[in-house]
Formats: structure tokens, sequence, C-alpha cells
């Protein structure tokens, strides 16, 4: 994935189905259009009804959405295909462009594409089938796999919490479904890419992940978009199940447009000594609100989120990690890194409870932010609770600017002032990028220099 491929303007691929707007009609076509079960079309008719009724959130940045303008539904093809050369060609181009049959074959275990509503390209090697491995869209799940579907949709996050999980309950299309049996381990990660190609468009994929007793799971996504002069919309929901001594480790690097609304709703689930694991890497959008939650809810569960997030020009990046301690001898730890600069807004919102049954756990909280000039702000803005007198809770935050004595050392050694400030950002962000995978962290370097 080469630097000068992040924001690609295409021209409109040929359309099938658009839904612009929403109301109750709007939704159930939208059900009708996906041949969905009754329950599903019940339910998103309740969830819209959910989302006219709250308001926008309390806090964080303003909101200043058009939702009748927003595209909510476009069909660019009528199947999800599994080999790429059957992807449409407009499609497969802008994907090419990306970088993504590359990294398939380099050193992924599978990969789905969603580009706009739904998801167009679907593979996984065969040996992860015959370990009965389930990889594949939301919507094909709901079709394929009902009862663990049902079992495990809308428990974790409720589509009645906020007005964007509302609004994802009912138009939601798209994402991925993942189950890992119990005791299996994959060697590489499973990916996917989302695409957002049209202005004014709005994507709202529904990720559900289940990683059974004692497996293991690495999963990784993309998220792009060219620049348009309009606002477009991200609201996502993940839901993620991690069993008794499992492991989850869930990577994003999201590269918005700067024109785009990035509101999205992650949230873990951890059983008896489970492990979760939020890389989250944040650049790009005028608006990110975004807060990686781990639910410890068995003895010895363990939950860490290593953030980053980057704003500059016209950017809000209000983001930062919940961990929620529910059962004794947990753990958890947030490592936060936030880069403000050109006039950008970084600020870290973050939520720890050990609650008073968590007896004997620990929480760990870094939040660290650079600032590049007088015209940047950064706020740390954490709620903290302990419950009982036997557990530690440790928040550690910095904010600070270059520091003129590291550049004045690089530039005595013959390095330019602009290359220096360069190394000085990314030993900064050091800790973050040791746990990507290499052509993940060589990207990251790419679009960092985009920035700065």
């Amino acid at each position: 994935m080469e630097k000068s491929n992040l924001f690609i303007n295409d021209d409109k691929a040929g359309d099938t189905m658009i839904i612009k707007g929403i109301d109750e009609e709007k939704v159930k076509k939208i059900s009708k259009l996906k041949k969905e079960p009754q329950w599903m079309c019940d339910f998103r008719v309740q969830a819209y009804h959910k989302f006219e009724e709250l308001p926008q959130p309390y806090f964080g940045p303003e909101l200043k959405i058009d939702f009748d303008s927003i595209t909510y539904f476009r069909r660019m093809t009528d199947k999800v295909e599994n080999s790429w050369d059957k992807v449409p060609t407009d499609i497969k181009n802008t994907f090419e462009k990306l970088g993504l049959p590359e990294a398939e074959q380099k050193y992924l275990a599978g990969i789905g594409a969603q580009y706009e509503s739904e998801v167009v390209y679907h593979n996984m090697i065969k040996k992860l089938e015959e370990k009965n491995i389930i990889f594949c869209d939301t919507d094909t799940a709901l079709k394929k796999y009902p009862e663990l579907f049902q079992e495990y949709f809308n428990k974790l996050v409720k589509y009645g919490e906020n007005k964007y999980t509302a609004l994802n309950g009912a138009v939601w299309s798209g994402g991925t479904f993942i189950y890992i049996p119990p005791y299996t381990k994959l060697d590489r990660p499973l990916q996917s890419y989302f695409r957002l190609n049209s202005e004014k468009m709005g994507q709202f994929e529904r990720t559900i992940i289940i990683v059974d007793e004692g497996a293991e799971l690495h999963y990784m996504e993309g998220c792009t978009a060219p620049t348009y002069s309009s606002e477009s919309l991200h609201a996502a929901v993940v839901e993620i199940y991690v069993k008794k001594n499992a492991k989850c480790r869930y990577t994003t690097i999201q590269n918005w447009s700067n024109n785009l609304y990035n509101l999205v709703t992650k949230r873990a689930i951890v059983e008896d000594g489970g492990l979760m694991e939020w890389i989250d890497g944040n650049i790009g959008s005028c608006v990110n609100m975004k807060y990686p939650c781990c639910i410890l809810n068995g003895p010895y569960a363990s939950g860490r989120c290593i953030s980053i997030a980057v704003a500059t020009t016209g950017q809000i990046q209000d983001t930062g990690s919940k961990m929620i301690h529910l059962a004794p001898h947990t753990t958890s730890e947030i490592i936060s890194k936030s880069i403000a600069s050109s006039g950008g807004e970084a600020d870290y919102r973050g939520t720890v409870r050990i609650t008073k049954k968590a007896h004997h756990s620990t929480a760990s909280i870094k939040c660290d932010t650079i600032i590049l000039d007088e015209l940047s702000k950064s706020d740390t803005i954490p709620k903290n609770i302990v419950e009982n007198n036997t557990s530690n809770l440790n928040h550690e935050a910095t904010v600070a600017k270059i520091s003129k004595e590291k550049l004045f050392y690089l530039m005595s050694r013959g390095i330019s002032e602009e290359r220096a400030k360069e190394l000085i950002i990314m030993g900064f962000i050091d800790r973050f990028r040791e746990e990507l995978p290499m052509e993940y962290a060589v990207e990251l370097n790419s679009l960092l220099k985009n920035y700065f």
C-alpha cells in the first residue's frame, strides 16, 4: 500500500440501488432488498424509532449532520465474490490501488472488502474452512448461521444506547462475522477493508466476533474515503466475545478523509483468563468519537488499548478507551498517544471503573500528547472509579511540545529540521507502531509523513 494511494477520487460506478434519506418505509425497504427475516425488519423499525427519539450525545464535539442528505444504502453488486477476478472492474480498480490483492497474498489468512454499503469480496484460505472457522460478511451470517447470529447480535451493544447505535441498528449493512472454535489458533491475521467512495455516503457496518474457549485471533481492519466538499458519515458497531482463556487482538488503521464523521461503538466482553487487545489508529475525519471498551467479566481477565490519534486543520479527535472491571484479579492497560498540529484538537476521553466485586484488580492509564504549534490544543478528560480498597489504579498524563533540546541535538548532527521533527514524532509513537505487523507499520509511517 503506497502513500500516493491514500485518497482516490474515482468516478462513480453504476448504481444498482440507492436509498437516500431516512424514514420508516426506507428502513423497511433496506430489509426487503436484503431479503431478511421478519424479525430483523421489526428490529430495524424499533431501532429507527429510537434513533428519532434520542438526542445528540451530550459530551464531546458538536455534531452537525444533515441526516436527510445522507445516502444510507447503495448496492454496487448483487453478490459477494470469492474470486478477485469476478469483482466489478471499477470496484476492483479502487481496491487494487490500495494494495489489497498483494496484502492478501503476502500475509493474510483471509480478507473481506466492503465498498459503500455491502461486502463485495470475501475469501479465506482452505485450511481455515477445514477447522470450522467462520469468516464471512454479517449479512451472509444472518442467512447462513441464524441461530449463532441471534445468540450474539445486539447483546453486547444495545441499539438504544445512543443516537448512533440506534441509527446503525436501523440501517446496518455489511461488516464482518467471525467465529473461532475452541482451542483454534490462527498463524496469520484475518482482515477486512472498508471503502466509502461516494459523496454524502453513510457506512453502517455491523461486526460480530466470537473467540471461543482457548482460541486465538488477530483481526485487522483498514478504512479510507476520498475527499469531497460535503460530509459523509461512518457509524459502525462492533461486538466481540472473548471466552475463557481466549485471546483476541483487533487492529484498526482508519485513514478517513477530513470531511467524514466517524462515530463508532466498539465493545468486548472478556471471560475468565481471557485477553482482549485494541490496537487503534485514528487518522483523518473531521470529527472522530471512538472509545473501544473491555468489560472484564471473569476472574483474571485482561484488557489493553493502545491508540494513536492525529488531529490537523479542521479535525477533532475525541478518542480514548473504557475498561470496566467486574471480576476479581482483573487487569487493564490504556496507552493513548495524541498528536495535534495546524489547529487540530486531540482529546483523550476515557473511563476506568473497578467495581466492588473486582477485588485485587489493577488498572494503568498513560496519556501522552505532543502539540506542534500554538494553534492546536488537547484535553484529557478521564473518569476513574475504584469501589474497593484492594485494587490499584494509576493514571499518568503528559502534554508537551517538541523538545528544543532534542531538536537541537539532532540538527547538530547534520539532520534537517523537518527530518528531525519527523524522527521525534516517530519515536513518540513507537509504543503503538511496535504492536503493528511490519506492513502496517510501514503504511503508518507513510500516512504520518503526509501530515507533518
